[in-house]
């Protein structure tokens, strides 16, 4: 076992019109593992007498593992009822607005990148994609069981549930073998504004059309046409996330014609229409977004760029 010297920030927001507290603290994890996590997020709600529920939208991100610590929450990935959440949660890699609620209470997420998917697990990424499944029926995330288990037997001590964290998945990469270093490529490539096209994709990383699908479903779990349009959504509302005083027109990506454009994007992958989210309550989000952006910056866990080991 090892552990290595993390960075942590956090952010905390007072919802002023129900009086509810929500407190995001993240941490990266050490370097080595840096190719293959994101980090790791503890969310603390407490929702107040006249608001028994806090809810948002998650924007689409690469995959995660979140952890229910005495607390009990509700989502569904696109349109739909909510369902209520194991109290261990994978949700793959999404391509759609996941809408969630969460009662008083604590849960913490690790952010998975594509190199860690398929490091981790046994399972194609596009099987999984936009899903929420039982990480404890689910036996392709068998290994984080222990994990789940000692989170819930914890006493509520933040950095004793860090370490917890840090230690076990720290094991669990000591001793895997590198990802192929295609997948650290294309998760690069996808952070360039300037490739729009799958044809430039294939060309920047020296492989034809259909092998690069194959590697898209693998570890990334859409094809590549989605995923460039993905990636130029999430720049854009990254640039909202940062300042939510900007208006649309001034989000915009290079690769969006004009403003419907970019609108009929936002609708596929929200659900709803630039205007109507703005208007939304974010009472997770927006305090995700500026401590992710304090610590890592990048305010999405979608637009996160690979580094340390395994990485280009």
């Amino acid at each position: 076992m090892f552990m290595f010297p993390m960075r942590s920030w956090g952010k905390q927001a007072m919802h002023a019109a129900s009086g509810s507290l929500v407190n995001v603290r993240f941490a990266l994890p050490g370097e080595p593992l840096r190719a293959y996590v994101t980090t790791y997020y503890c969310t603390d709600a407490v929702c107040s007498p006249r608001q028994q529920w806090l809810e948002d939208y998650l924007h689409p991100e690469w995959a995660n593992l979140r952890f229910l610590l005495h607390t009990e929450a509700y989502s569904v990935i696109g349109a739909g009822e909510l369902e209520r959440c194991p109290d261990f949660v994978v949700t793959g890699a999404t391509s759609r607005a996941a809408r969630f609620r969460m009662r008083s209470g604590r849960s913490w997420g690790i952010g998975i990148m594509p190199a860690g998917w398929a490091t981790l697990f046994n399972a194609q990424a596009g099987d999984y994609a936009d899903r929420i499944v039982d990480g404890y029926a689910d036996p392709t995330f068998a290994r984080l069981v222990p994990l789940a288990h000692a989170l819930a037997a914890s006493d509520g001590d933040y950095a004793v549930e860090l370490a917890l964290i840090e230690e076990h998945m720290a094991a669990l990469f000591a001793d895997i073998q590198p990802a192929d270093p295609a997948i650290a490529a294309l998760t690069e490539a996808l952070l360039d504004p300037g490739l729009v096209a799958v044809a430039d994709l294939a060309g920047r990383l020296d492989m034809n059309v259909r092998s690069l699908e194959r590697l898209s479903q693998r570890a990334f779990g859409f094809p590549p046409k989605l995923l460039l349009r993905r990636q130029r959504f999430l720049r854009c509302l990254a640039r909202f996330m940062v300042d939510p005083s900007l208006k649309w027109l001034g989000t915009l990506d290079s690769g969006y014609h004009d403003q419907s454009h970019f609108v009929r994007d936002f609708r596929r992958f929200m659900g709803m229409s630039p205007s109507a989210y703005a208007k939304l309550d974010k009472p997770f989000l927006a305090a995700s977004a500026r401590a992710r952006m304090a610590l890592a910056g990048v305010p999405l866990q979608g637009l996160h760029r690979p580094t340390g080991a395994g990485a280009t």
